[in-house]
């Protein structure tokens, strides 16, 4: 079997899926990522031990770019900790507080969906590799989702803001 995994490579896996299901929760319950609920603190534990357990793997034997959108989408959902006291952003507060787990969560997809169209079924993969255009058609539908889910994140924001005001 050509595809198999190796040990850290399941365990990689498994955990991937607890910030996969996190994100998805609180998208569905909340409209979106929040830190401070239950769904939230996973899926930021979640991230952060995905992303680690991603340095041991690598089909090319070193850093990949798979590495690398894991260490962004880190950096974007530990950034959006920070939005809350920035005084000088303003207005733009809510929205980038939202756009960082947002974002972070399609940089999750986006190794993961490769892997999963190189792997599976595990007798005839659907993709051959990253540069099949099988790929690059599901990461282009997964950039849309992200910019259409964005745009009604702010669209949600905007019409809460006007219910205060």
């Amino acid at each position: 079997m050509p595809n198999s995994l190796s040990t850290l490579g399941v365990a990689h896996t498994l955990i991937s899926l607890l910030p996969l299901g996190a994100g998805l929760y609180g998208f569905v319950r909340f409209g979106r990522i929040h830190p401070g609920t239950t769904s939230g603190r996973l899926y930021l534990v979640g991230l952060a031990l995905s992303v680690v357990t991603s340095f041991g793997l690598s089909s090319t034997g070193g850093l990949n770019p798979g590495h690398l959108l894991g260490v962004l989408a880190l950096v974007a959902a530990l950034s959006s900790l920070l939005v809350p006291q920035l005084a000088f952003l303003g207005r733009l507060r809510p929205f980038l507080e939202t756009l960082g787990p947002s974002f972070s969560f399609f940089l999750l997809l986006v190794p993961g969906t490769v892997e999963t169209l190189k792997r599976l079924p595990v007798a005839h993969p659907i993709a051959t590799g990253p540069d099949d255009p099988l790929v690059g058609k599901a990461l282009l539908a997964l950039l849309v989702l992200f910019i259409a889910g964005f745009v009604m994140q702010c669209r949600a924001i905007l019409s809460n803001r006007q219910r205060v005001e």
